[in-house]
C-alpha cells in the first residue's frame, strides 16, 4: 500500500518507502495524506519512472528539505544515499551488490546491499 505524504500544501507524493525517526514522531503517522514530513524516503527505479524519481521527485524532496533520500536501481544493482544540505543534495554513499555499508540515516546497522536485490541475508 502506497502512503501519500503532503510535503507542502500543493505537493503530495507517493514514495516507494518512507520513514520517520521515532524521537521526532513517536506515534506512527496516520491520515491520507500524511502531513508530517518524513525523515527518509526511498525510491526504487523502474524503466517507466527513473526520470521522475531522479529529477522531478528529487527536486521536490530538495525543496521540502527532506533529510535523506535513497535511490535504489535494480537494473544497475546500486543504491545511492543523498543527504540534504542547503546547497542541494550531497551524495553521502554509493554502493553496489556485494558490498556491506552503513547508510544514513540507518548507519547504526550494517546493510548488505545485495539483500535489496533478492540476495539471501548472510549470517552475522
Amino acid at each position: 500500500m502506497e502512503v501519500e505524504v503532503e510535503l507542502a500544501p500543493d505537493q503530495v507524493v507517493r514514495p516507494d518507502v518512507v520513514g520517520w525517526r521515532r524521537e521526532r514522531t513517536p506515534e506512527r503517522p496516520s491520515g491520507s495524506p500524511v502531513r508530517i514530513r518524513p525523515d527518509w524516503v526511498c525510491e526504487v527505479l523502474s524503466p517507466d519512472n527513473a526520470r521522475n524519481d531522479t529529477v522531478k521527485k528529487m527536486r521536490v524532496y530538495q525543496r521540502c528539505q527532506l533529510p535523506h533520500y535513497w535511490i535504489v536501481d535494480p537494473r544497475e544493482e546500486t543504491m545511492t544515499v543523498y543527504r540534504w544540505t542547503p546547497e542541494g543534495y550531497l551524495v553521502a554513499l554509493r554502493a553496489e551488490r556485494g558490498e556491506r555499508v552503513r547508510a544514513e540515516p540507518f548507519d547504526a546497522i550494517e546493510l548488505q546491499v545485495g539483500v535489496l536485490f533478492g540476495d539471501e541475508r548472510e549470517d552475522e
